[in-house]
C-alpha cells in the first residue's frame, strides 16, 4: 500500500472523511434530532413511555454489537477485505434507514420503529469497526490525531448541511410540495428515506480512494468458533504485554457509552423536557454541530501536542460540569439580580457547552487506541473497542429509561447519563498515554 502523507487535504482523508460526513444523516438525523424525537412522540404512546422502550431497544442492539463486533474486524483485516465490510455494512445502514419509512404514528408501530433504529445500530458500528481502522491508513503517528478530529469535523458539518435541508425541505418547508405534508408524519418518514440516500452517497469515495489491506493467509480460512478462540488468546496475550491497552479499552467503554447517550437523548430531551418544537430541535442540532465540529478541530489539534488522555480528560469535565447543569436548572425559570433565566436558556447555554466537548472526547478516544493498535491488527482493535463500548452500552439507555422510571420526569434520564461519564473518567485517570505503553505483541492463528 502507498504510504500515508497525513495531509488532511490529500485525497485519501478526504474520501474517508466523506464517510463520516455522509454518517451524519443517520448519526445526527435519525438517531438524535429528528427520527427518534418522532418515535418518542405523542402518537407513539408518549415521551416517558415510548422513550423508555426505545432505551432498551438500544440496550439490546448494544449486546449483539458485544458479541459480534470484534470478529467481524478480526475477519476483515485476515481476509483483506476492510473496504468491502465497510461497504457491505454501510449498505445495510442505508437499507433500514429507508425502511424507517413505513413507520406510521401509530401506537402499534412502535416496537417497528425501536426495532429498525436498533438494526441500523447495529451494522453501523459493524461499519465504524472497518472505518475507524482505516484510520492508521491515511495519517501518521504525528497527524493521527489532526485527521481523526477533521473526520469527526466533516461529520458535524455533514450533520449541520443535512439538517438545514431537512429543515426547509421536510419540517419548515420553503416552497410547499408534497413531500412536506405532515399528514401520518409524511414528511418525518420522508426524511428517514433522505437520510439512507444521503449516507449512501457520501460513503462512496471511501470505497474507492483507500486501498484494501494485506491478506493475512494464516487467519484467513478461520471458522467463526476459531474466530473467538483467536480473539481470546489475543486478547490474553494484549493483556500480558500491554496491559493499559486492556485499561483504556475498558475505561474508554465506560466514557463512550455516555458520549453516544449525550447525542442519542439529546433531541429527545429538548422535545420532552424543555418543550422545543421540531423546527427548534433541528435549529440548536445546527448550532449544536457547528460547535461540536470547531472542537473536534480544536482537539484533534491538543491531540497531536498535548496526548489523547489529556484532551479527554478536560473533555468529560466539561461534559459533567454542563450536563448537572442542565439536570440541575431543569426548564424552570430563574430571576438573577433582576434578569430572567428561562429554561430555554438553559438549554441552549449548557446544551451546546455539551457538543462542544462529545467531538474532542470521541475523537482523541479513537486516536489514542490508533496509537496503541499492532500493525495490521486495527480491525481486531476497533473490534475490541467496539465490544468493549458495547459490552457495557446498556449502562447509559438503561440508566437513562430507570431514572426515568423511578423519578417519573424524563429531565431525570440526565442523571443516568451523567453517572456513565463520571465512571469513565474515574476509569481512565490511571491509564497510561500511548507514548508510555509497550506495543501489544499478538499471537498468530
Amino acid at each position: 500500500m502507498p504510504s500515508p502523507t497525513g495531509r488532511i487535504l490529500s485525497r485519501s482523508v478526504l474520501a474517508w472523511a466523506s464517510w463520516d460526513w455522509g454518517s451524519a444523516a443517520f448519526n445526527a438525523v435519525m438517531t438524535t434530532f429528528v427520527f427518534t424525537v418522532y418515535l418518542t412522540s405523542e402518537p407513539f404512546g408518549g415521551e416517558e413511555h415510548a422513550s423508555q422502550y426505545l432505551g432498551w431497544g438500544l440496550a439490546a442492539a448494544g449486546v449483539l454489537i458485544a458479541l459480534l463486533a470484534p470478529v467481524t474486524g478480526q475477519r476483515s483485516d485476515s481476509s483483506g477485505r476492510r473496504r468491502f465490510w465497510l461497504g457491505v455494512n454501510t449498505l445495510i445502514v442505508a437499507s433500514l434507514t429507508a425502511l424507517c419509512f413505513f413507520v406510521l404514528p401509530r401506537p402499534e408501530l412502535l416496537i417497528l420503529g425501536v426495532a429498525l433504529i436498533a438494526a441500523a445500530n447495529i451494522f453501523f458500528e459493524f461499519a465504524g469497526v472497518n472505518y475507524n481502522a482505516m484510520l492508521v491508513q491515511i495519517s501518521t503517528p504525528a497527524t493521527v490525531g489532526k485527521v481523526s478530529g477533521f473526520g469527526w469535523a466533516m461529520g458535524y458539518v455533514g450533520g449541520i448541511v443535512a439538517l438545514v435541508i431537512v429543515l426547509v425541505a421536510f419540517i419548515q418547508p420553503v416552497v410547499d410540495w408534497p413531500g412536506a405534508q405532515t399528514a401520518n408524519g409524511l414528511n418525518i418518514r420522508l426524511v428517514a428515506v433522505f437520510s439512507a440516500v444521503w449516507f449512501l452517497a457520501f460513503a462512496l469515495p471511501v470505497l474507492f480512494a483507500v486501498p484494501e489491506v494485506p491478506r493475512q493467509a494464516r487467519t484467513a480460512h478461520l471458522s467463526f468458533p476459531a474466530t473467538y478462540r483467536l480473539l481470546i488468546r489475543r486478547v490474553r496475550a494484549i493483556y500480558r504485554t500491554s496491559p493499559h491497552t486492556i485499561f483504556f479499552l475498558l475505561a474508554s467503554a465506560v466514557f463512550r457509552d455516555g458520549l453516544a447517550a449525550v447525542f442519542t437523548f439529546g433531541g429527545i430531551i429538548a422535545a420532552g423536557t424543555f418543550n422545543f418544537a421540531f423546527s427548534e430541535v433541528i435549529l440548536f442540532a445546527i448550532a449544536g454541530n457547528i460547535i461540536a465540529a470547531v472542537g473536534s478541530v480544536i482537539g484533534g489539534f491538543f491531540d497531536d501536542r498535548a496526548g489523547s488522555k489529556r484532551v479527554i480528560i478536560v473533555a468529560l469535565v466539561g461534559l459533567l460540569f454542563a450536563g448537572t447543569a442542565v439536570l440541575v436548572l431543569g426548564a424552570e425559570t430563574y430571576a438573577f439580580f433582576g434578569y430572567t433565566w428561562t429554561g430555554d436558556t438553559t438549554f441552549w447555554t449548557f446544551g451546546l457547552m455539551l457538543t462542544l466537548f462529545v467531538g474532542p472526547a470521541q475523537s482523541s478516544s479513537r486516536a489514542f487506541l490508533a496509537r496503541l493498535a499492532p500493525a495490521g491488527e486495527e480491525g481486531e482493535m476497533f473490534g475490541l473497542y467496539a465490544t468493549t463500548g458495547r459490552a457495557v452500552s446498556f449502562l447509559a439507555p438503561a440508566l437513562f429509561a430507570l431514572a426515568i422510571g423511578i423519578f417519573g420526569e424524563q429531565r431525570y434520564g440526565i442523571a443516568g447519563i451523567l453517572v456513565v461519564l463520571l465512571a469513565g473518567l474515574l476509569l481512565l485517570l490511571p491509564v497510561k498515554p500511548p507514548a508510555k505503553v509497550a506495543a501489544a505483541v499478538v499471537p498468530d492463528a
